[in-house]
């Protein structure tokens, strides 16, 4: 928009009026400069330069009455002077002018400024097509179980969440791409990785750059929140998660022979670093070791060697379709070794492939189906009213990481630099319902008990946990 003057110029060049016309011209002069210079300022700022500027135009002398009209389809603001014969037009007063003027600028101002967002956007992308399809859906699920728990109990500072998600089939390359859709297009404020541990890292430094908040949920691998500032995470860095298998298998179990079968990703490697740090100096003996790749269903092979290896525990890292596959052929060999796996066991899908084979299993996982606490039982209760299969770690971890944002949002209010002071502030957080998050370190990470499930009867129950601040505390 622009302010234009504008008058009758042959009135203005006849002698009796030249006088008005300049002087309006000379105040439209610095109106349209101010203008300029005042559609940049906040509303309070604007205000008391303009009562500055009002007195300045006093100043110069009484030159007329003049009306200011917005051209609807130019968008131009006209200041037109009233001309009376007796040029200087004495007896009238400026305030008319005055008054008409500025609010023509406080108009154009405040016109020009952005509205307020009727919801607050926060972002999500996860696996919903591929091999990890169960648990990109999980976290996409229980992330709008989230907001809809939020906005039916009235929303965050009065408006409501809504919720944008894009599918990343775990490819770091197509999550890198929806993070630049979710920020670019979508404008949202924050966003939520349901992702795994590649794609997370991989998106990682698009939201750092942009000034986004993200929020890991269940990703392990440490270099994800190493990323920069604005990165955080919900669930256990992995090699935390790691030092609790290993207190796990020698102080609950009582294993002095272990076998250890890694994942040959991200995720394997880091929970194996941390169960590998646990077991040093603690009087035990790693009698197997090695690994297998991502989509692996043939293990037959390598179980035969770790029987004959003849451990009393097996540490496995897997995801539920690797898992499964292991369990039952480990049990058709009649391996009795304990199998002690992680989160990525934790999954209804591993129960269902795993069948028979699954029971007696150990897990480290955050979420603790008998946990009393209210938000958890509602949790759990309503993810399998809404979605007809039982919760796990993945979906309540994205649950958490939209309830932890809510909060950010509600405590900080909507902006990157409050949302971000909220969270270095957060203290023994209990909405979370894989456990209460005592705080967030410098790094980032969440502090927060981490828990053992054992499968019976078909389902996942308490095993133990572990609260140890030397355990579960990350190191950055």
């Amino acid at each position: 928009m622009a302010l234009v003057w504008t008058t009758n110029a042959a009135l203005c060049s006849s002698g009796m009026y030249r006088k008005s016309c300049k002087r309006m011209r000379f105040i439209a002069a610095h109106l349209m400069a101010s203008y300029e210079h005042y559609s940049h300022l906040k509303p309070k700022n604007t205000y008391q330069h303009l009562k500055g500027f009002t007195t300045k135009i006093r100043e110069l002398g009484n030159p007329g009455v003049g009306r200011a009209s917005l051209d609807k389809k130019t968008g131009k603001v006209k200041i037109k002077p009233i001309l009376q014969k007796g040029g200087a037009m004495r007896g009238l007063k400026l305030l008319p002018v005055t008054v008409l003027l500025i609010s023509a600028i406080f108009s154009l101002v405040l016109g020009c400024r952005p509205k307020a967002p009727e919801v607050y956007k926060i972002g999500i992308f996860s696996p919903t097509t591929g091999p990890a399809a169960a648990d990109g859906t999980s976290a996409l699920h229980a992330a709008q179980l989230a907001v809809k728990f939020i906005n039916e109990a009235g929303g965050v500072r009065g408006k409501k969440l809504e919720l944008v998600h894009y599918d990343d089939s775990a490819k770091p390359d197509q999550a890198v791409s929806v993070a630049h859709k979710l920020i670019e297009q979508d404008k949202v404020i924050a966003a939520i990785s349901g992702s795994y541990s590649g794609a997370t890292r991989a998106a990682a430094p698009v939201f750092q750059e942009a000034g986004i908040i993200m929020i890991s949920a269940y990703a392990i691998h440490p270099d994800i929140t190493k990323t920069g500032d604005k990165i955080f995470r919900v669930g256990c860095l992995g090699t935390v998660e790691g030092k609790v298998g290993g207190a796990l298998v020698v102080e609950k179990l009582g294993a002095k022979r272990i076998a250890i079968l890694t994942i040959d990703n991200d995720f394997g490697r880091a929970l194996t670093e941390g169960f590998k740090s646990y077991l040093q100096g603690k009087n035990v003996e790693i009698v197997f070791e090695d690994k297998y790749p991502l989509g692996e269903t043939e293990f037959k092979a390598i179980l035969q060697r770790i029987k004959e290896a003849n451990p009393d525990v097996l540490f496995a890292s897997a995801y539920y379709q690797e898992a499964a596959s292991l369990v039952r052929q480990a049990k058709e060999l009649g391996l009795k070794a304990q199998i002690v796996g992680q989160e990525g066991y934790d999954s209804p899908k591993f129960l269902e492939l795993a069948g028979d084979a699954a029971e007696g299993v150990i897990i480290v996982t955050d979420l603790n189906r008998d946990d009393e606490r209210e938000i958890v039982q509602k949790f759990l209760t309503e993810y399998k009213k809404n979605y007809g299969i039982p919760a796990d770690m993945v979906g309540a971890s994205a649950f958490d990481a939209v309830q932890i944002l809510a909060w950010a949002i509600e405590k900080g209010g909507p902006t990157t630099e409050g949302m971000l002071k909220a969270l270095r502030e957060l203290k023994n957080f209990d909405k979370a319902v894989t456990g209460p998050i005592l705080y967030y370190t410098e790094g980032r990470e969440a502090v927060r008990p981490v828990g053992a499930q054992i499968v019976k009867g078909g389902a996942f129950h308490f095993f133990a946990k572990f609260d140890d601040p030397a355990l579960i505390t990350p190191p950055w």
